[in-house]
């Protein structure tokens, strides 16, 4: 089974509700990967360099 990767940001509020959001390309559309471990790098390098305490995670989106 193939895979695309999407980065999915999680930022939480002061009172605690969680809002997901999926990473853009600049061009206003959903960030796809097909290279795990790129797509597994940039979740990295997001989460290392986040200062706002938002967390990145890897989704994986089944190609069809």
């Amino acid at each position: 089974m193939e895979y695309n990767y999407v980065v999915k940001k999680i930022m939480v509020n002061a009172k605690g509700k969680k809002t997901h959001v999926l990473l853009t390309d600049g061009n206003s559309e959903i960030l796809e990967m097909s290279q795990k471990l790129i797509a597994e790098q940039l979740v990295k390098l997001l989460n290392e360099n986040s200062d706002s305490g938002w967390v990145y995670e890897l989704v994986e989106i089944k190609k069809r």
